[in-house]
């Protein structure tokens, strides 16, 4: 043992420099490498560690030498009896030495400790490095427990780095306190200096105004001195007794009355010089008074007869109470000298209440910039994936979408050549123009069409189009036949005994046209109606003629649009047919109180408005609602027809949504009345009952009331219900009430 006591060991210095500081993001092939190289240089200095005959193997002495024959004491409290008795039996001597393994690792420690320059701010990163290789060095030795403390480390190592990278995420918070802090400073000395402004204004008002009020007081006192016209007189009575009737009549002049003024302070100064003096000879008086009593009493016997021995003593003991009383004093300064006045702890356990929730709100200030930078990461993560997707996405259609059609090449086609195909594209898209296309191609056949065949008498052919037969083609222009139907239209509205629309139509043709060619009429229109799509009047009436639509649809739109026109003339007062953009706005909102403002914005943009207008440019409204020749409406009148057909949508899914129902399922009238009702409240009864009976095709006389039993029975699919009152004149009656708040 002495031999292996004398042997040293020699630690390998190796230099700081190389270590990085913990935290540092580099490049992964060279962290590798750099890992390697200190694997490599890690098992070196183990191996010089462990190059003498020193080792865990047979010679790691246990320290202190008694504790292997001790016996561990399990779940023990130290200060128990117990405890104190079994260590009292085993103290050894404490001439015991520290094993030459620890040893040598405390002077390796402190050998690289002393070596490291902890005058950068990674300090406490390279601090640490000396520990860890330290622990490395028993994980490779204590073969047993490699597993557990390779894992404890590891432990460690992850929360370490855990912790780096919230420091890390945390800094950019810290400096966006101190620009807040540093922003609110400014604001509060800007603040301060406007306060300090307003003050300085302020005492400049006071003295304006007290300078005002002496003017004032001066006017008014010479105007109480005009009051005692008279001689100038030596004495003030003279001046305060003189009577009217001595008063000069003369007027006096300004220096004279300036002269009464100078003279009545001068006196007014004397007697109170007089007053003043005549209190302090009187005090002065009492005084002498007072001084003749004390003499007096002084030279009395008994004072003169006082014993100077007992007045020698009341002096020594006077000053002995005058010792202890310093005495005491001193020794209250001392006791009491530190103690803070209660005022001034009061202040400063206010000044502490206040940091503190200063503190609290800056606390709270965190935490909530905190949760926001978790959102926008959130957030960035959540747009870098729509990113990702959406560039996927594009990459997939520029793969497989096919090349867009040039347009141009139907110039050619197209009946009137390049400037009639640029008047049908204008504003549409590419599906659209293909229905444009096929229109032009459709009627370029029709034409070519001399007689059409007859379809027959069968139950799913229209009433109007039941004839064998070939039946001729009368081929008008589209002009003639928009024409056709708005004199169709006009006689519908004006006809008091409603019949079904498909006999009027047929009924109609045999009134213009007489019986022989209502048949081939009613074939051509049919034909031209089903062909021109994009033709507003064409498509209305073949939606209504083939039941796909109300005809209530129609006749409400004409009259929502001469509505509208008859409040844009009454708002014209000068009738010039011209309104403002506001005057515009205005109208539209009364007219359509329940639209939001961006429909109100898409429609006034439809009228012609647009973001560099004024509210003063001035619009012909009678051109919103004109119609060229074959019956197309302007923007304005196109946008209010589509917002119907979009608010409609979204009152039947609201309507869908409060039902809480699959398409296929059945659904009972109460449910639908209520559903309407939680959805609507503005409802009205007739109204109600009059959308109940389109949903579930009941007639009037049909219709069950409310509460009465055989609403239960009145079943239907909620498809076929959403069917028929799309089909249907609906429309939202007033808003929809909010939920209270939770």
């Amino acid at each position: 043992m002495d031999s292996q006591n004398s042997q040293t060991l020699n630690f390998p210095t190796t230099s700081r420099a190389h270590l990085r500081p913990l935290g540092v993001s580099i490049d992964d092939s060279l962290f590798t490498e750099t890992k390697n190289t200190q694997k490599r240089k890690l098992s070196q200095k183990r191996k010089t560690l462990l190059s003498g005959s020193f080792s865990i193997g047979g010679h790691l002495s246990p320290w202190p030498r008694y504790i292997s024959d001790q016996t561990i004491l399990h779940n023990r409290k130290p200060c128990s009896d117990d405890y104190r008795k079994r260590a009292g039996s085993l103290q050894q001597p404490l001439g015991t030495t520290k094993p030459r393994y620890l040893e040598q690792l405390e002077n390796y420690l402190r050998k690289e400790l002393l070596l490291l320059d902890l005058s950068t701010d990674s300090a406490q990163e390279l601090r640490l490095q000396p520990y860890r290789e330290i622990f490395e060095f028993f994980i490779e030795d204590f073969k047993t427990y490699k597993p557990l403390l390779s894992s404890i480390k590891n432990a460690y190592e992850v929360m370490l780095a855990h912790q780096r990278e919230k420091i890390r995420a945390l800094e950019p918070l810290k400096a966006k306190l101190i620009t807040v802090n540093e922003n609110c400073n400014e604001r509060i000395l800007a603040m301060r200096a406007e306060e300090r402004d307003e003050i300085s204004t302020l005492k400049k008002e006071k003295m304006n105004l007290l300078k005002l009020i002496d003017k004032k007081n001066e006017e008014k006192i010479s105007l109480q001195t005009e009051a005692l016209v008279g001689p100038p007189s030596t004495h003030p009575s003279a001046v305060v007794m003189s009577c009217p009737e001595t008063a000069p009549t003369t007027e006096p002049s300004p220096q004279q009355v300036t002269k009464l003024r100078k003279n009545l302070a001068e006196e007014y100064l004397h007697y109170l010089s007089e007053r003043d003096a005549r209190k302090i000879l009187i005090a002065d008086l009492n005084e002498l008074r007072y001084q003749r009593e004390d003499m007096s009493l002084a030279q009395s016997p008994g004072v003169w007869g006082e014993d100077p021995v007992k007045l020698t003593v009341a002096l020594k003991m006077a000053r002995q109470d005058l010792t202890r009383t310093q005495m005491e004093l001193n020794t209250m300064k001392a006791n009491f000298g530190d103690v803070v006045p209660r005022r001034d702890f009061e202040m400063q356990e206010k000044t502490l209440k206040e940091l503190q929730e200063q503190l609290e709100s800056l606390r709270d200030d965190y935490e909530e910039v905190r949760k926001e930078h978790e959102m926008l990461l959130q957030l960035h993560m959540s747009t870098l994936k729509e990113r990702d997707q959406f560039y996927s996405e594009l990459q997939e259609i520029q793969r497989t979408s096919t090349p867009r059609p040039d347009w141009s090449k139907c110039e050619d086609v197209v009946a009137g050549g390049r400037d009639r195909w640029h008047m049908l594209a204008e504003g549409k898209n590419s599906d659209q123009l293909v229905d444009v296309l096929l229109e032009e191609i459709g009627e370029g056949l029709l034409r070519e069409k001399d007689f059409f065949p007859g379809l027959g008498y069968g139950e799913s052919i229209p009433p109007f189009l039941r004839f064998d037969g070939t039946v001729e083609n009368k081929k008008p222009t589209k002009k003639e036949v928009v024409k056709l139907l708005k004199d169709a239209w006009k006689e519908r509205i004006t006809e008091e005994q409603k019949e079904k629309f498909p006999d009027f139509f047929f009924s109609f043709l045999e009134r213009h046209f007489g019986p022989g060619d209502a048949m081939a009429w009613a074939y051509t229109i049919f034909e031209y109606i089903k062909l021109f799509h994009t033709n507003e009047v064409m498509s209305q009436f073949y939606a209504v003629l083939m039941g796909k639509r109300k005809e209530s649809v129609y006749i409400k739109q004409k009259e929502t649009i001469a509505q509208l026109l008859k409040e844009m003339t009454n708002v014209d007062s000068q009738n010039e047919g011209l309104l403002t953009m506001e005057q515009l706005s205005a109208v539209l909102k009364s007219t359509f109180p329940l639209k939001k403002d961006e429909r109100i914005q898409e429609l006034m943009e439809a009228g012609g408005w647009h973001p560099s207008s004024s509210n003063a440019d001035l619009l012909n409204y009678r051109m919103l609602f004109m119609e060229d020749e074959e019956g197309q409406s302007v923007p304005f009148v196109q946008k209010l027809w589509e917002q119907y057909m979009v608010e409609k949508d979204e009152y039947l899914n609201e309507l869908k949504q409060e039902l809480g129902l699959e398409l296929n399922e059945e659904v009972t009238l109460p449910k639908v009345r209520e559903a309407l009702m939680n959805i609507d409240p503005s409802l009205d009864k007739q109204t109600l009952n009059h959308y109940l009976r389109q949903a579930f095709q009941l007639p009037m006389t049909e219709m069950p009331e409310e509460g009465e039993e055989r609403e239960e029975g009145t079943v239907t699919q909620l498809q076929t219900a959403l069917e028929q009152l799309q089909m249907s004149d609906i429309r939202r009656m007033g808003p929809r009430e909010q939920e209270p708040a939770s």
